[in-house]
């Protein structure tokens, strides 16, 4: 537990703050990354698994073909919960993050992570995201 009054050198270091900014906006990036990969992959095969009952449902909506469809294809079911939920777990901690700033203990294990990547320097594989300018 720190005291109130002490102030962390790497919130002075602005250099420092940008690699944070940095490593963050990749980890947003590789998010996004996941749920598209994921829809390109099981959202597909789920929604061709689910065509008989999505043609069916265009003709005439009820929700209760919606049910007998989903209920009637299990895997495919699991695959697109998978697929909205990963999306909507993005969703909601992006704009968590937008609205509220980040969290104290998701900043610490950023710098953290940027402090190891300096300490390892051009051998680490994020090296040239994180320090651009350093050669």
């Amino acid at each position: 537990m720190t005291h109130p009054d002490f102030i962390d050198p790497s919130e002075l270091d602005p250099k420092f703050q940008a690699a944070v900014q940095r490593l963050h906006r990749m980890t947003v990036i590789g998010r996004w990354l996941v749920v598209l990969g994921l829809w390109l992959t099981i959202g597909v095969l789920s929604l061709w698994g689910l065509r008989y009952p999505i043609s069916l449902m265009m003709q005439y909506f009820t929700w209760a073909a919606l049910r007998h469809g989903l209920a009637g294809n299990l895997a495919a079911s699991i695959g697109l919960g998978i697929c909205v939920g990963m999306t909507l777990s993005v969703l909601i901690w992006q704009s968590r993050n937008i609205l509220f700033g980040l969290p104290t203990d998701e900043r610490q294990r950023l710098e953290k992570i940027v402090l190891k990547i300096r300490q390892q320097g051009q051998s680490h594989p994020l090296w040239r995201w994180i320090e651009p300018n350093k050669k």
